[in-house]
């Protein structure tokens, strides 16, 4: 999947956003996105979303010492979910079919994305996760559940912060013992990384790995050995959130993805509008 200009207003206002928490010096936040506009003046526009954002927080990182601005935000998520784990586990052991419960809770969780969306607020996302049951899913969720039936080894490759404990109750319901969880090797943005995978206690359920990169999805060639090892060893990828997609559509992988759809160019390639919850067998061309 190519990128487009329309994502570029996108991830300079997550950098203004990011400067915004690091510093409150107008000049010194002048000069950061001056170096960002220079980054990207000579950055391969033809790459995916996640290529180009990966290589602009790293520059943040290495140039400004920008390591992690939004971590105050992917905390305060990660409070709010899981203040919420008790009942929405209730409310998945209590339905009619606990795992299409648990897949619509975890795609409501891919709301707490602060790539698509400025000053994300915590009764909106509240409001989202608990109103899932009646939002439909686009795509075969039959599909997905056979998928999970016949897998032996799954490999759930996670998203943003905040999201992952709404993942937990869907690896509960998969089984624990067959699932591998990978989260991001950096911070980027808001997505999860090992101190949110503990943070939420997921490392007590499941084993998890980081990618070894920074990019905000799975570019596979920059990823660790391990997590290659890994991928290679599932015969089933579960993949949360557009960046993910973005990065995984096109790879002869048994994978799906799982992810709320947030800009048109997502809906454009899946065929579903902005604002589906939807659940895509790859790959995707």
């Amino acid at each position: 999947m190519k990128t487009y200009l329309d994502c570029i207003p996108c991830l300079l206002r997550q950098i203004v956003e990011a400067s915004s928490f690091f510093t409150r010096d107008e000049h010194l936040r002048i000069r950061i996105m001056k170096e960002v506009l220079s980054s990207l003046s000579q950055q391969d526009l033809s790459q995916s979303p996640p290529h180009i954002t990966g290589s602009v927080y790293r520059l943040l990182r290495n140039r400004f010492s920008m390591d992690d601005p939004y971590r105050a935000i992917k905390d305060r998520f990660n409070r709010l979910t899981l203040s919420m784990l008790g009942p929405l586990r209730e409310t998945v052991l209590n339905s009619q079919d606990p795992l299409l419960q648990a897949v619509k809770l975890a795609i409501a969780g891919n709301s707490i994305d602060c790539g698509a969306k400025t000053g994300l607020d915590e009764h909106e996302i509240r409001v989202e996760i608990e109103s899932s049951s009646a939002k439909p899913l686009e795509g075969d969720v039959s599909l997905f559940r056979r998928a999970v039936e016949q897998a032996r080894k799954i490999l759930y490759i996670a998203d943003n912060a905040g999201e992952l404990t709404l993942d937990r109750l869907l690896i509960e319901q998969i089984g624990p013992d067959r699932v591998t969880v990978a989260v991001r090797g950096a911070p980027v943005i808001n997505d999860a990384t090992m101190e949110d995978a503990r943070q939420t206690g997921l490392h007590e359920l499941v084993r998890i790995i980081d990618n070894g990169t920074d990019a905000p999805g799975t570019i596979i060639e920059e990823c660790s050995n391990e997590f290659r090892q890994t991928l290679a060893g599932s015969d089933l990828i579960i993949a949360k959130g557009q960046g993910n997609y973005e990065t995984l559509c096109d790879e002869e992988l048994n994978i799906i993805f799982l992810l709320k759809v947030k800009c048109p160019i997502i809906a454009d390639h899946t065929g579903f509008p902005v604002g589906s919850h939807a659940v895509i067998q790859g790959p995707v061309r």
